[in-house]
């Protein structure tokens, strides 16, 4: 059956680079893209005979499994002409590329791939890397010690560990089977895309909906605004779509779409220095991958090790000075609050605090200074409802004249009663002691003598 759908290819040399090493294909059923290493003379070689190779695998397969095995099988033996062409060709010697390629079966998306190249699956408005890159800092991101994050910028970011080259006859393919289904977009690229456009940037223009030409027109001018320092090749897949079509012609890019046996001419440079205008980018004519020996693999292991133990001391030692910095602010804090005080009221009295009404979990932020010795039931109901409350102070001074208000409001204690006569009660009468005898007559009422 052959595959329904759209699709587009698309490669570019780049901003800093001299010739394109990649290529692509985009046909029927089958969709590639490999990216070719070796420095100026081989790269463009290596990913072109491995794309001219697989073209024969374009063509419906009885079953995934099928396809499987038989993208499996082209592509080691792809490794085996390779080593015959360095054989010829002493000069070539190095060469390499990646291979990231898909096969569509019916409803199956049969996967091969090893390198760097990358496959995405754009489904339901979420990226999905499928494939893994075969890289060093990849297996230092797998251990746990580097983040996705610091690969991007690791300093051997570029070392292979798996390629399909002249060094190995029987490389490690990683193949599998995945179901698609219509509104699957599958987007194959170099690391050219990968390594400048981030993940974020990439979804941002899928996200779009446009056409699988003008998505990878899009990508690509993304790379070349990021400075495009590699090759950049680019294939769109579409499953179904809202024009689907039965693809017949191929289309085939970057160094697979020349003839064989016909060298390009380098590009032509212009007068400026490059430095001025990517300063930051490779030199053109450095290989973009690098497929380590042992004994570089092993200083590399040595050397991210060493990285790690100083990334460690450096991580403990930061630790230490935050520890040191937050204990000296909150002993400079503490000394602050014990400056502070308040009149509050303890069980049954009213007691002047040191230090502010707080907690620092179980630590304290104020205690007792002075138990004033006045009960809260000698209080007013106003300044007893204030004393429970706290009443802030200013100072130790503020805090004594506000005990001292508290105390001066405190009743007058009751005078003794003395006794006051009822209404009832007889008063006595003082009595008049009689007057003593005298000789002398006493004159009556009537003038005369008694």
């Amino acid at each position: 059956m052959v595959f329904e759908g759209s699709s587009a290819a698309i490669s570019h040399t780049g901003k800093v680079r001299t010739n394109n090493q990649d290529s692509g294909y985009a046909g029927s059923n089958l969709f590639v893209v490999a990216d070719g290493m070796g420095g100026h003379a081989g790269g463009d070689v290596a990913s072109s005979v491995a794309v001219n190779r697989l073209q024969a695998l374009d063509r419906p397969f009885d079953s995934p499994q099928e396809a499987e095995a038989e993208l499996r099988d082209t592509i080691a033996d792809t490794a085996g002409d390779l080593i015959q062409l360095v054989t010829r060709r002493p000069e070539l010697a190095g060469l390499g590329t990646t291979v990231s390629a898909i096969a569509m079966v019916d409803e199956w998306a049969v996967i091969a791939h090893i390198g760097d190249s990358r496959i995405y699956l754009w489904r339901d408005g979420e990226l999905t890397q499928i494939t893994t890159d075969h890289t060093f800092v990849q297996r230092l991101v797998d251990s746990g010690r580097i983040t996705p994050e610091e690969a991007r910028y690791h300093p051997r970011r570029s070392v292979l560990m798996r390629v399909l080259g002249d060094m190995d006859a029987n490389p490690e393919i990683d193949t599998f089977i995945m179901q698609t289904r219509p509104g699957d977009r599958w987007v194959l690229c170099s690391d050219g895309l990968s390594g400048v456009v981030d993940e974020q940037h990439i979804a941002k223009v899928l996200r779009r909906d446009e056409a699988p030409g003008r998505t990878a027109d899009a990508l690509l001018r993304q790379t070349l605004d990021g400075g495009a320092p590699d090759n950049v090749t680019i294939v769109i897949v579409d499953v179904g779509g809202q024009h689907p079509t039965f693809l017949a012609a191929p289309s085939v890019v970057g160094s697979a779409s020349n003839p064989q046996g016909v060298s390009l001419p380098a590009a032509t440079r212009t007068g400026l220095p490059t430095g001025w205008l990517h300063p930051r980018s490779q030199a053109a004519n450095e290989p973009s991958h690098f497929e380590p020996d042992v004994d570089y693999l092993e200083e590399l292991i040595a050397e991210d090790r060493r990285r790690a133990r100083r990334r460690r001391i450096g991580a403990i030692v930061a630790i230490v000075v935050l520890v040191a910095a937050l204990a000296a602010g909150f002993a400079a804090f503490y000394s602050w609050t014990q400056t502070r005080y308040f009149v509050g009221a303890d069980e049954d009295s009213v007691v002047v605090y040191q230090g502010i009404q707080a907690n620092l979990g179980p630590i304290s932020l104020a205690q007792p200074h002075e138990d004033t010795g006045i009960r809260l039931d000698e209080l007013t109901d106003a300044n007893r409802a204030a004393v429970e409350r706290t009443i802030t102070a200013r100072s130790l001074e503020h805090a004594e004249q506000i005990v001292d208000r508290l105390e001066a409001d405190l009743p007058a204690e009751d005078e003794e009663a003395t006794p006051t006569p009822s209404p009832s009660a007889s008063t006595s009468v003082p009595t008049i002691p009689n007057p003593e005898p005298t000789d002398e007559p006493t004159q009556t009422p009537d003038g005369g003598e008694g």
